[in-house]
């Protein structure tokens, strides 16, 4: 039975600390569904095709399956829909850990066929964030060291003006 996980974020944009996550769970999944969450009171910079598009070129070269979804409701929902058995969740720091720890034992009770797999963040990667790395670009700071170079690309267009 193919071990496949489910990876939820809002991935606006992909950074670096996102394809840690990826290439450690590609160490223990046969396939990764990544869910991008669209919420609709949120104004994201990126359209969920066009961080569907970074994300399958950006993790082309893994050496595991990739699947890129959008979804509006329960993660747990968006898993199941997608037949994985595993909820990937990164984490960077205590605080994340408190937040994950509340979130899976929500999950557990409401998908028990689900299970939690925490990967820990690398070093280098663990002080990142979309919502930084949004910030920087706005200002028009180099990104670079925070996203993959198809990222930055999409971030030097989108603030060009």
């Amino acid at each position: 039975m193919a071990r496949i996980g489910f990876y939820t974020g809002s991935f606006d944009p992909l950074t670096n600390g996102h394809m840690d996550v990826l290439r450690s769970a590609a160490a223990v999944c046969d396939r990764i569904v990544v869910g991008i969450g669209v919420h609709p009171g949120k104004a994201p910079l990126f359209t969920p095709a066009q961080r569907e598009a970074l994300i399958r070129t950006c993790t082309r070269d893994l050496g595991v399956e990739i699947d890129v979804v959008t979804f509006d409701g329960l993660a747990v929902e968006a898993a199941k829909l997608a037949g994985a058995s595993l909820i990937l969740r990164g984490l960077r720091d205590g605080t994340d850990f408190d937040y994950e720890m509340q979130m899976t034992g929500m999950n557990a009770t409401m998908a028990p066929s689900l299970r939690t797999i925490f990967l820990p963040a690398s070093p280098p990667v663990r002080h990142i964030t979309a919502t930084l790395v949004r910030q920087i670009a706005a200002l028009h700071g180099d990104v670079s060291a925070f996203v993959p170079p198809e990222v930055v690309a999409a971030l030097k267009v989108k603030f060009s003006s």
